[in-house]
C-alpha cells in the first residue's frame, strides 16, 4: 500500500552473487533472523545510487525487498546484487479510473449505504472492492497472475487485503475528527446487495432484519470468509507459479479481526509481515515484543511471521534495537523496515551490529 501517503494523511496525515531461491519456510529456523524492507522505487534514481543502497542493505543482511511498484531496472538491480525481489501489490484497495467508471458495482457498501466508488471512508483513495461480488475475485485473480508471470518477481506481497478500518488505531481519531468508541455505521463494511445475498443463501438470514447487524458474530464471521477466499484463491495461482505468497496485515490476529475484518492467520501464506507500528496505537515499544508472540501462537508453526515496524515509531537507533530485539525474543523470523525516506547509514550500521 502506499504507506507514505496514508501515514502523511493521517499523522500531519549489475554485477554480483544471485542468491538461489528458498522458501520462507526455511527462515523459521534458529539461526537465521530475516531484515526485509517496504520500499517504493523511484524513477529518478541512476543505477550508480542503486548499486550503491542495495548494495549496502544486502551487506547489512536484508534478504529481500517489497516493491510498491514494478521497475524492471530496479528489480533487475536488486536481484543482481543478491536481494529477493517481490511486488507490493494492492488488492481490496483499487482505485482505477476504468474500474470506477465500468464497474461501480464491484464496490464495498457501508451500512449507512455509501459506496467506496463515490464516497469512500477518510480519505479518497480508500476504494474498496466487495470480496462477495461475483467476478471480483476472478479480476484480482488477473491482476495477481499479471505479476507472478513477470520472472524478475520472486513473490508477490499482498496489502490492504481487508475492508476499510471500522475503527481506526486511537492515535488517528483526532486527524479525523472522530471517536470510534462504538462501530459507527459509515465505517462497517460491506452490506452491498451481493455480501447480503451470499450472507442470505448461506445461513438463512437476512441481515437488513437483523436490529444490530454489527454485532452479529455470524455476520462477522461470514465477512471474515469473503476475504479469506480472496487471499485463498490468490495462494492457489502463487503455487502454480512456484512463488511464495505474503501479506502485510494488521498487528496481531485479534486487533485484525476486530478492526478491519481481517482473519489472516487462516490465510494460506508462506509468511505475514503484521505492521506493529506501536505509536499509531499509543503503545510503548515493548507492545512490539506481545504483538510477535500473540502472531507467533496464534499461527503455531503454519507459517513465518516478520514484524513490521515503521522507523519513525522510533527515538532512536537504540529503541529500534530493542524492537527489533523483542521481536526475535518472542518468535520472530525476522522483521520488515518502513520508513518516510530511503533508510539511513545509522540504520544500516545497526542491522549489521545485530548480523
Amino acid at each position: 500500500m502506499n504507506k507514505r501517503d496514508f501515514i502523511k494523511t493521517s499523522l500531519l496525515g549489475f554485477a554480483g552473487l544471485q542468491l538461489p531461491s528458498i522458501s520462507l519456510a526455511e527462515s523459521t529456523t534458529p539461526l537465521s533472523f530475516d531484515y526485509w524492507m517496504w520500499v517504493r522505487p523511484n524513477a529518478k534514481d541512476s543505477d550508480a545510487i542503486l548499486k550503491k543502497r542495495y548494495t549496502s542493505y544486502r551487506e547489512a543482511g536484508v534478504r529481500g525487498l517489497l516493491f510498491e511498484d514494478y521497475s524492471v531496472r530496479h528489480f533487475q538491480m536488486a536481484k543482481s546484487i543478491g536481494l529477493e525481489t517481490h511486488r507490493w501489490m494492492w488488492t481490496m484497495n483499487r482505485g482505477e479510473q476504468d474500474l470506477l467508471s465500468q464497474h461501480p458495482e464491484y464496490y464495498a457498501v457501508s451500512r449507512s449505504g455509501k459506496s467506496c466508488a463515490d464516497q469512500p471512508p477518510y480519505v479518497n483513495y480508500y476504494r474498496f472492492l466487495c470480496p462477495s461480488h461475483p467476478d471480483v475475485p476472478k479480476y484480482l485473480e488477473e491482476k495477481a497472475r499479471e505479476q507472478l508471470e513477470k520472472e524478475d518477481i520472486d513473490g508477490l506481497h499482498l496489502d490492504y487485503i481487508r475492508y476499510p478500518d471500522v475503527v481506526l488505531p486511537v492515535n488517528l481519531w483526532q486527524n479525523y475528527d472522530i471517536d470510534q468508541s462504538t462501530e459507527l455505521a459509515d465505517y462497517d463494511f460491506c452490506y452491498s446487495p451481493f455480501t447480503k445475498a451470499a450472507y442470505l443463501k448461506e445461513t438463512g438470514i437476512d441481515i437488513d432484519k437483523v436490529a444490530r447487524p454489527e454485532q452479529s458474530p455470524s455476520w462477522r464471521a461470514f465477512r471474515y470468509e469473503q476475504i479469506n477466499r480472496v487471499v485463498n484463491r490468490i495462494a492457489k495461482v502463487a503455487k502454480e507459479y512456484q512463488k511464495p505468497l505474503t501479506a502485510a496485515v494488521f498487528p496481531t490476529p485479534d486487533l485484525a479481526r476486530r478492526i478491519v475484518r481481517q482473519d489472516w492467520a487462516n490465510w494460506d501464506l508462506d509468511g505475514v509481515f503484521p505492521m506493529i507500528y506501536h505509536g499509531f496505537y499509543q503503545e510503548p515499544v515493548e507492545w512490539v515484543g506481545q504483538a510477535v508472540k500473540e502472531g507467533v501462537q496464534t499461527l503455531n508453526k503454519k507459517f513465518p511471521l516478520y514484524a513490521g515496524l515503521y522507523l519513525p515509531d522510533f527515538k532512536d537507533s537504540e529503541e529500534l534495537k530493542k524492537g527489533i530485539e523483542l521481536a526475535k525474543k518472542n518468535g520472530a523470523a525476522g522483521v520488515s523496515l518502513f520508513g518516510e525516506q530511503e533508510f539511513d547509514a545509522e540504520t544500516i550500521r545497526l542491522l549489521r551490529s545485530l548480523r
